[in-house]
C-alpha cells in the first residue's frame, strides 16, 4: 500500500512521519525538525528552513501490512510537488494543526485529494498545545471538508449509526441488523470518499499514533492490480553522481531490468528508503520504484498500458525574469534551468524570443530563494531575478465557430472548430463531433494532436487560454496535395479565429487568506481587504485575538504581510493558499498596459491562406467565413432550431458541401490562371481589417466570378536517387545482395519502360561519391540520362544543386525516402515522391503495358 501524508505548513507533518517510523520500528529513535536530524528531511535546505522541499519515500511494515510512505512538502510554494505525489497514493493522511484549524492550504489539499480520488484518514495534531478545542476543530472539519468526517477515537455504538447514515443501502442493512456495519463495510466506504476517520493526539508526543496505525491496519484494502504492465512517472531527479532518476508506481505486471520502454532501457531499479536504496531485478505491481536508463521520461508519463496523464491543477501564478549575475551566458543558464525544471513540476522556465529574456514562473518567493540556492550548489551559477509579475490567463464566455484554412500552393487542409467555455478550474478540453465520414478518423486525431501539442494564446493580452472545450465540428484533406504540417496550420489558424469573434475573459490568480492579528486592528484589515477587491467571512474574536478569511487578487495581497507586520507593531500574520483563477479586478487597465495587439502577434495569425492564380494569399481573420471551402455544420437549419450547438454534429450532414472533384477543379483554376482583373478583384476583397457583424453564409458560387486564363506549363522531368530507389524496392535490394551492378541495370531498365509511357524528361543519379575521378552523365534513347556523380559528391548534393537550377525550367518531382533530402528539395519548390511510392507507379505501368 502506498501512503502519502499531506498539511499544510507547520502541521507537524515531519513529526508525524518520524512517529510512524519509529512505531513501526524502523528508527530507533525519533528525528526532529528543530534538531535537524529528521529521517526524510535530509537535504541541507530543507534542514536549514524547517521545511520540507522535495518528496521522498520510506518503506516500513505495521504486522503484515507493508506500507510505502510518502512524505510531501507542506508549504504553498511547493504545493505542485505535493500534487504529483497524487498520482500514485492508495491512501492519504491529511494533517490538521489543532492551532490553526482548516487553513487555506487545507481547502486546496482537500480539493485536490477529491480530484483525484484519494481516500483519506484526518489526523488533528498538537492537540497537546494550549486553547485546542477537539468539538470546535471537529465542528470546523465537518464545515469546511465534509459531514461524512467523524471522529474514531471510541467506535461506539453512536459513531456505528454515523457511519451507517454515510451511506443509504448501508443503512437500510443497519436498521435491519445493526451488526451489518463491520470492518469490511467500514473499509469500503472509506475506499470509495464516502467516510473520512478523524483522530486527535500530538505526533511529538507520541499521542494517538497507536490508534492511527491500528486504523491503517483495519480499515484499508489492498487494492488490486491487473497482469498487463503499467507505470506511472510522479517525480525525476537525479542522485549525488548527476544520474537521471525517474521515480514511478508500478500499475501493472511486472518490470525488469533491461525491459524496453518506449524504445529506452531499464539500465537499474532501486528502491528507496530516505537516502539509502535496495537494488532489485524486478519489481511488481504496487510498488513505489525509481529506475535509471530512461532519459525521455517526464512527471506524469505513463507507460505500457497507461497514457500520459494531463498537466497538473496547480500552476505557477508569478513570473520573473532571469538573469546571472556572473560570466554564464544566456544559453548555458537556459540549459542549466531545464535540468530543474524537469525535476521541478512547479517551475517553468521559457525564453522570450522578442526581448531575449529567460522568463521563471513559479509559485511564490520561496520558491526562487531555493532555485538560487540549487543554481550555485550544483551548477556554480549566480543568478538574480527582475520583479515578480502575476501570470495573467484568458478564457471565453460562451461559443464560437472558429476556422482555420491552410493553402498555399499544392497544400491544402481547412479545419472548423467549435471553441466553448469550460468550468472554471477545469483547464483545456478536446474532443471531436465530426462525423469519420466527413473527415477521416487519421486526419482528426493529427488536428487533435496539434490542439494538445501548443500552449494557446488569448486575444486581450497574450496570456495562456484556460478552460476551454475545443471540438472538431468538420474539415477537408485533399487526396493528393494534403501533408500532415497543413493541418497544423490549419488547426492553430482556426483557433485564433475563433478567439477573435469571442467573449474573451481575463482571468488573474486569486490567493485564499487567514489573517490573524489583534482585535483592535481588524477593521483597518477588513477596509484594506476591501481595496485589493477582494471578500471575507466575518470576522472571528477569540479574547483579544480577531481571524480574518477570505480571497483576494495575487496581485494585491501578495506583499500584504509587510504592512500587516507594520501597523500591528508584529503581532500580526498572514498566511496564503492558491484558491485558482478567476475574473481579473482590473482587466481594463490590465489589457491597456499589455498593449497587446492580436493582428501583430504573427506566430499565432488568425488569418488564413488561400490560393489564387499559381500562388497563396492571405485572407484577413474577418473575411475568411467568406472564402472558407467547408460549409459550416452550425449554419445547417437543424442547428438553428436546436439550443445545443453540439447535438446534431455527430451525425452525418448531407446539405450541398463541396466534394473532392470540386477542390480539384478550383486548384486547377487557381493553379492555372493568371488574370490581373481577378487578382486586382481578390486584393480588393481583402481590405479591412475589423470584425465582421455576423459571420455569413458560405456561396458555393464564388469563384464564378472569376476569369482563368491558363498559364504555359512546364515540362515535367523526374529526378531519381538511384541507390536510394534500390535499397527500398524488394526485388532490387535482393539482387543487390548479390550483384549491385545488376540491379544498377535493372533500375534503368525498369525506369527507362516508365520513361517511354509516361512521355517525361527522366534522369537517374548514382552515388559515387567514394569512386576516385570526374562525374559523367550517359544518355539513353528517348530523354533518360544516367548521371554518376563526381568524386567527393553525393547524389543528394547533385540533386540539390539540380533542382535549385533547373526548378523555374521544368516541372521537377524527385524519388527518395530520404526525409532531409526531401525538405530540401520541397524548398526549391519541386514535388517529393518516396521510393516506395515510384516503385508502386513503376509497377502500374507495366501491369498497363502487358495487359
Amino acid at each position: 500500500m502506498v501512503l502519502g501524508i499531506l498539511a499544510h505548513v507547520d502541521a507537524g507533518k515531519t513529526t508525524m512521519t518520524e512517529a510512524l517510523l519509529y512505531k513501526s520500528g524502523f528508527l530507533r529513535q525519533a528525528g526532529r525538525v528543530d534538531s535537524g536530524n529528521s529521517f526524510l528531511d535530509n537535504d541541507p535546505q530543507e534542514r536549514e528552513r524547517g521545511i520540507t522541499i522535495i518528496s521522498k519515500q520510506a518503506e516500513l511494515a505495521f504486522g503484515d501490512r507493508h506500507i510505502t510512505l510518502l512524505d510531501t512538502p507542506g508549504h504553498v510554494d511547493f504545493s505542485a510537488e505535493a500534487e504529483s505525489v497524487l498520482q500514485v497514493l492508495d491512501y492519504c493522511i491529511l494533517l490538521i494543526s489543532a492551532a490553526d484549524g482548516v487553513k487555506g492550504h487545507t481547502l486546496t489539499l482537500w480539493s485536490l485529494l477529491e480530484q483525484y480520488n484519494i481516500p483519506c484518514f484526518i489526523f488533528v495534531n498538537k492537540m497537546d498545545q494550549p486553547g485546542a478545542d477537539k468539538d470546535r476543530i471537529l465542528s470546523l472539519i465537518r464545515e469546511k471538508l465534509s459531514d461524512n468526517c467523524l471522529d474514531f477515537s471510541n467506535l461506539s455504538d453512536e459513531l456505528i449509526e454515523s457511519i451507517a447514515t454515510c451511506d443509504e443501502d448501508l443503512m437500510e442493512a443497519y436498521l435491519d441488523d445493526p451488526s451489518a456495519v463491520d470492518s469490511r463495510q467500514i473499509a469500503s466506504l472509506i475506499g470509495k470518499r464516502a467516510l473520512f476517520p478523524c483522530l486527535f493526539g500530538s505526533a511529538l508526543k507520541f499521542d494517538g499514533i497507536d490508534g492511527l496505525i491500528k486504523l491503517l491496519e483495519t480499515y484499508t484494502l489492498e487494492p488490486s492490480y491487473g497482469e498487463e504492465f503499467s507505470a506511472r512517472v510522479f517525480k525525476i531527479s537525479r542522485d549525488t553522481k548527476g544520474e537521471r532518476l525517474t521515480h514511478m508506481k508500478i500499475l501493472g505486471g511486472e518490470l525488469k531490468v533491461k525491459d524496453i520502454l518506449n524504445e529506452e532501457k531499464i539500465n537499474q531499479i532501486r528502491v528507496y528508503s530516505g537516502e539509502k536504496y535496495e537494488s532489485r531485478n524486478s519489481v511488481s505491481a504496487g510498488c513505489i520504484c525509481t529506475v535509471t536508463g530512461l532519459n525521455e521520461s517526464r512527471m506524469g508519463s505513463g507507460y505500457g498500458a497507461l497514457s500520459d496523464s494531463p498537466s497538473l491543477l496547480l500552476e505557477p501564478v508569478l513570473g520573473y525574469s532571469a538573469f546571472a549575475t556572473d560570466t554564464t551566458d544566456s544559453s548555458t543558464l537556459l540549459k542549466y534551468l531545464r535540468v530543474i525544471e524537469e525535476e521541478d513540476p512547479q517551475l517553468n522556465i521559457s525564453f522570450n524570443e522578442e526581448h531575449k529574456e529567460i522568463l521563471v514562473q513559479v509559485m511564490g518567493e520561496v520558491q526562487l530563494q531555493v532555485l538560487r540556492r540549487n543554481m550555485h550548489d550544483r551548477f556554480g551559477v549566480d543568478i538574480d531575478f527582475g520583479e515578480g509579475r502575476v501570470v495573467y490567463k484568458e478564457t471565453i464566455n460562451g461559443s464560437v465557430e472558429g476556422v482555420g484554412h491552410f493553402e498555399p500552393l499544392r497544400h491544402y487542409a481547412e479545419v472548423h472548430l467549435l471553441i466553448e467555455s469550460a468550468e472554471r478550474g477545469s483547464g483545456m478540453h478536446f474532443d471531436s463531433v465530426c462525423s469519420e465520414d466527413i473527415l477521416s478518423k487519421n486526419w482528426q486525431r493529427l488536428i487533435l494532436t496539434h490542439l494538445k501539442e501548443k500552449m494557446h494564446r488569448g486575444v486581450l493580452t497574450g496570456s495562456p487560454l484556460t478552460d476551454v472545450k475545443i471540438s472538431i465540428l468538420t474539415g477537408r484533406a485533399h487526396p493528393k496535395h494534403t501533408e500532415g504540417g497543413d493541418f497544423r496550420q490549419a488547426t492553430y489558424r482556426a483557433v485564433r479565429h475563433g478567439l477573435m469573434y469571442a467573449d474573451s475573459i481575463l482571468l488573474e490568480p486569486w490567493y485564499f487568506f487567514r489573517i490573524d492579528l489583534p482585535a483592535t486592528n481588524v477593521g483597518r484589515a477588513m477596509t484594506d481587504i476591501d481595496a485589493m477587491s477582494g471578500s471575507m467571512d466575518p470576522p472571528v474574536t477569540e479574547g483579544d485575538r480577531a481571524f480574518l478569511t477570505g480571497r483576494a487578487p495575487v496581485a494585491c495581497i501578495r506583499n500584504y504581510a509587510k504592512d500587516l507586520a507594520a501597523y500591528t507593531a508584529g503581532s500580526g500574520s498572514i498566511s496564503l493558499s492558491l484558491a485558482g483563477y478567476d475574473i481579473c479586478h482590473n482587466a481594463g487597465e490590465i489589457i491597456e498596459e499589455k498593449a497587446y495587439s492580436p493582428q501583430a502577434d504573427l506566430r499565432n495569425t488568425p488569418d488564413s491562406v488561400f490560393c489564387a492564380h499559381g500562388a497563396g494569399f492571405v485572407v484577413p481573420w474577418n473575411e475568411v467565413y467568406d472564402y472558407m471551402h467547408v460549409e459550416s455544420p452550425l449554419m445547417h437549419p437543424a442547428a438553428a432550431e436546436d439550443n445545443t450547438l453540439t447535438e446534431h454534429l455527430s451525425e452525418s450532414y448531407d446539405g450541398p458541401s463541396l466534394g473532392t472533384e470540386e477542390v480539384d477543379a478550383i486548384l486547377n483554376k487557381t493553379f492555372y490562371s493568371n488574370s490581373t482583373s481577378s487578382v486586382r478583384s481578390a486584393a480588393e476583397k481583402r481590405k479591412g481589417v475589423g470584425k465582421s457583424a455576423a459571420p455569413k453564409p458560405f456561396e458555393t458560387d464564388k469563384y464564378d466570378d472569376y476569369q482563368y486564363r491558363p498559364i504555359e506549363k512546364k515540362t515535367p522531368f523526374l529526378v531519381v536517387d538511384g541507390y536510394n530507389c534500390i535499397f527500398a524496392w524488394s526485388e532490387l535490394k535482393s539482387l543487390a545482395a548479390d550483384n549491385l551492378d545488376s540491379a544498377r541495370d535493372k533500375l534503368i531498365d525498369l525506369l527507362s519502360n516508365y520513361q517511354g509511357y509516361k512521355g517525361c524528361e527522366l534522369m537517374i543519379v548514382f552515388d559515387a561519391y567514394r569512386v576516385k575521378g570526374r562525374g559523367h552523365m550517359m544518355h539513353y534513347p528517348v530523354d533518360l540520362q544516367v548521371v554518376y556523380t563526381a568524386e567527393n559528391e553525393t547524389a543528394d548534393q547533385y540533386i540539390e544543386r539540380f533542382t535549385a537550377k533547373n526548378n523555374k525550367k521544368y516541372d521537377i518531382s524527385v524519388a527518395t525516402s530520404d526525409r532531409l533530402e526531401q525538405n530540401i528539395i520541397w524548398g526549391h519548390n519541386c514535388h517529393r515522391i518516396s521510393s516506395r511510392e515510384l516503385e508502386l507507379m513503376v509497377r502500374n505501368v507495366s501491369a498497363d503495358n502487358n495487359s
